[in-house]
């Protein structure tokens, strides 16, 4: 078992990973609880028309406009850059990444407090400013995954904290806005941003002197790893030409490397906790009935396939609908109830709502994805996404506060079931290139915003209707094309695993197969020279929520 130093110090990290994802890993969607300072402060208010300043409108149209272009561009680098983020993870390791979050973060800072004074010589901080810090969050909230790999048996429990404070950190910019109204404008944002680089100074310092600079591996990978060593210490072409001295002192060494990799197995899973893990993990892959469906395949023939155009589809219209709406809520809600008192009193419920909806669905989202199949999971998600739509377009306040109800609890569902999808349809050899892929295809088709933001003013005459319309019909016919698929293809793959399950216990009855059990992960291997000869398979994995 692992040493108490080695367990408190994975604790600590632990601890501080969400500690800082809860400061900085999702600041950006705050968005529209900084958006009112921003107005206040007159950002923007220089692209406004003599006519416009001189009827001393509250939000001209070119302002509305390039304020939300500014979230625009920061919600399309949140999705965009978690492609590239996972090669840098992949090869630089979860400290360097948590560095360049850091960086990143600082340099988003200091572009916005000075963006006041970069605005008087022409230059614009603002959105440079916005784009680095949406740039920081993927680089620290990714690269802290790995951490889940330090308690296996608490690994979902640790991922919902991380994912639970991305989403909490939206509230950031919510006390910020209302120590700048208790102070009437004094803590203007100039010193809250300097404050703020506190926080990646912090990010910066616990990467140098905590955090891991290489991912921990899960279980899986461990398996993997001493199946390799169990390989070359029964034979190795090359050991021929060495002395039986050092032969032997070679068979020694790579035996005890072997040991090693089993003992940290042992003690991150332990023998009774490991193997109701185990269990419980191939229970929900069976629940699920889409399961390794594609795993085994290439990225590139992963990306020719339905189940990726549909759930890319799928995700390019929800992820537009979620972020327009956190865009122009308030400008929304103000042509709906016809009064800027009530729309301000919308907005104000939606910044507490927003990140408290985050945490309080975690176990609810949890329990929903272990216990329903891939197909009715993505079916609650049409439903809910079709009531929100319908709840949108009713000018009433009851139905304002019960859309925003549904809205805060449906964004979290909704990103963790595309990339739990996504772990289970295309698997994790390739998770990081085809799940990456999806969320930078959805975040560059975010630049539609623009279009809708301007179709809405100057077609629609500031009506949210028509666009919301719009968008409803689209997800509507993608959802229920991506859940008919998805229903029909479980179906099909259940019938054809039935019989998969009648052919190996045939086989196994024969004899053929013998089994190594390390911590609950059973290795099955062909014996040699008989028929069934292959590759090793892994008795009961499946993947966990990314």
């Amino acid at each position: 078992m692992r040493s108490r130093m080695s367990l408190m110090r994975n604790l600590a990290q632990v601890t501080i990973a969400v500690i800082y994802c809860l400061l900085g890993a999702g600041v950006v969607f705050g968005y529209a609880a900084i958006k009112p300072v921003l107005i206040r402060e007159g950002v923007y208010r220089w692209y406004c028309t003599p006519d416009e300043v001189e009827k001393n409108v509250r939000v001209c149209y070119e302002q509305e406009v390039r304020l939300n272009f500014m979230f625009t561009v920061a919600a399309v680098s949140t999705n965009v850059v978690a492609l590239p983020v996972g090669t840098v993870l992949d090869r630089y390791g979860p400290r360097m990444c948590g560095i360049f979050g850091s960086l990143f973060l600082a340099a988003g800072s200091l572009f916005f407090a000075f963006a006041w004074s970069l605005a008087k010589v022409g230059v614009d901080g603002y959105i440079p400013g916005y784009f680095f810090l949406a740039l920081g969050g993927p680089f620290i909230f990714i690269s802290s995954f790995h951490l889940s790999n330090t308690f296996p048996q608490r690994s979902g429990l640790i991922l919902a904290l991380m994912t639970g404070a991305f989403d909490t950190s939206s509230a950031i910019f919510l006390f910020y806005r209302l120590a700048y109204q208790a102070t009437d404008g004094a803590f203007w944002p100039k010193k809250f941003f300097l404050v703020y680089l506190i926080v990646p100074a912090f990010i910066f310092v616990v990467q140098i002197l905590l955090m891991p600079a290489a991912s921990y591996k899960t279980v899986g990978e461990l398996v993997t790893q001493a199946e390799d060593e169990a390989a070359v210490t029964l034979s190795h072409s090359s050991d021929d030409e060495l002395s039986e001295d050092d032969r032997e002192h070679l068979r020694v060494a790579r035996r005890v490397r072997r040991e090693s990799v089993i003992s940290e197995i042992t003690s991150l899973l332990g023998s009774k906790g490991g193997q109701k893990q185990v269990r419980r993990e191939a229970k929900k892959a069976h629940i699920s009935g889409v399961w390794g469906v594609l795993h085994g395949q290439s990225a590139g023939e992963q990306i020719r396939t339905t189940w990726f155009v549909l759930i890319t589809l799928f995700t390019v219209v929800q992820m537009t609908r979620i972020n327009y709406f956190v865009a122009t809520i308030r400008p929304q809600y103000e042509y709906l109830l016809g009064s800027y008192a009530a729309a301000v009193k919308v907005n104000a419920f939606f910044d507490v709502a927003l990140p408290l909806g985050g945490v309080i669905s975690i176990p609810f989202i949890g329990a929903i994805l272990d216990r329903n199949s891939t197909a009715r999971v993505l079916g609650l998600l049409v439903t809910i996404a079709t009531a929100i739509g319908i709840l949108g377009m009713i000018p009433h306040m009851w139905a304002a506060y019960a859309n925003i109800c549904l809205f805060v609890v449906y964004r979290p569902l909704y990103y963790t079931a595309v990339s739990d999808y996504a772990a289970k349809v295309f698997g994790f050899a390739t998770f990081g290139k085809v799940y990456g892929l999806v969320i930078c295809l959805a975040g560059l088709f975010n630049f539609l915003q623009s279009a809708l933001d301007a179709l809405t003013h100057r077609v629609f005459d500031g009506n949210p209707i028509p666009v919301n319309l719009m968008l409803l019909l689209a997800a509507l016919i993608v959802g229920i094309a991506l859940v008919w698929f998805v229903s029909s293809k479980s179906k099909s793959l259940a019938k054809e695993r039935e019989a998969e399950e009648d052919e190996q216990e045939a086989l196994l009855s024969e004899g053929g197969v013998s089994s190594v059990d390390w911590g609950g992960f059973e290795i099955r291997r062909g014996r040699r020279g008989s028929g069934h000869a292959g590759p090793a398979t892994y008795g009961a994995t499946s993947p966990g929520r990314g």
